[in-house]
């Protein structure tokens, strides 16, 4: 009995102490390209936190990562009593210069398996380089990544039929760069898995940026050609927010003109960049509208 005490107690202490290794070990990460991303040199320095000192969301510290040259996905799985086969393939924000990781990131994945839907976070190249168009290369990772999730559906559980897209500020830009650029490849085919659909089933865009494309504000940006096969669409905005909401309301307004289910919710007031931690009502109910939207289409169903 003494020895079984014992062995309790270091258990107890390994969870105490390596919390961050246990929960890291949940989840299942692997590189988006088997042989490095197409085009990249990796000479633009190391990977790393670029968060100084004070920039923190709602008391808590942001994890700001830049110079991501090795992209890769991490698969969140909820409990499998909750698992309802849906996942949202999640795409962090950061101007295209760096990833806000758990502000959008793992904590959105987190709050899906809250809800019994698999997440999916991607970790995208940034800083954008200047040899090469701003989205080129998120588009291809966010295009790789949709094909693996749907390569491993089997695997990881989940119905290739209702894999989905959500993207913040820039990310926001980039769930719809992939919903109306899907159908053909960004990049020339490494493998079995390009031969899967990029499409994604439903986009969610919060916050998005990039949506408009003249300086009157009133046409969807150019790279953004929306069309009946866009999937269905949620956008989240405040009014007050630093990037201007018509690009919101211009790709709300091509979704309806294609005749694409579209739902979107205005806040008055919020700001930008506050991922899930947002203190303002009614903005910080704008997770229970997502989900909501998610049961109201069938997408939750098991």
């Amino acid at each position: 009995m003494k020895l079984h005490a014992i062995l309790c107690l270091i258990s107890m202490a390994s969870l105490a102490v390596f919390p961050s290794m246990l929960l890291a070990q949940e989840h299942k990460a692997m590189s988006l390209w088997p042989k490095g991303a197409p085009g990249e040199k990796g000479d633009i320095g190391a990977e790393s936190d670029m968060t100084k000192p004070g920039e923190d969301k709602d008391g808590k510290r942001v994890i700001r990562l830049g110079n991501v040259t090795n992209p890769t996905l991490t698969v969140y799985k909820p409990a499998a009593g909750k698992d309802t086969g849906a996942a949202v393939v999640v795409f962090p924000g950061g101007g295209y210069h760096i990833l806000a990781m758990d502000l959008e990131g793992t904590e959105l994945c987190e709050w899906f398996n809250s809800i019994g839907v698999t997440g999916i976070l991607v970790k995208y190249r940034v800083p954008a380089q200047p040899d090469s168009p701003r989205g080129m290369a998120p588009l291809q990772d966010a295009q790789r990544a949709l094909r693996l999730a749907r390569s491993h559906a089997a695997e990881w559980h989940i119905d290739p039929a209702r894999i989905g897209v959500m993207g913040f500020s820039a990310g926001g830009h980039l769930a719809a760069l992939v919903s109306t650029n899907y159908d053909k490849l960004a990049y020339e085919s490494v493998d079995a898995a390009d031969a899967a659909s990029a499409r994604p089933d439903f986009a969610m865009l919060i916050y998005p940026a990039y949506l408009t494309g003249d300086k009157e504000m009133m046409t969807v940006s150019p790279g953004l050609p929306v069309s009946a096969k866009t999937p269905p669409t949620l956008l989240i905005q405040a009014e007050d927010d630093g990037v201007p909401v018509e690009g919101s309301l211009v790709y709300y307004r091509a979704l309806k003109n294609a005749k694409v289910p579209a739902e979107m919710h205005l806040y008055p007031a919020g700001g930008h960049g506050y991922g899930l931690r947002s203190p303002v009502a009614p903005l910080n109910t704008w997770p229970r509208r997502a989900e909501e939207w998610m049961r109201a289409s069938g997408l939750l169903a098991n």
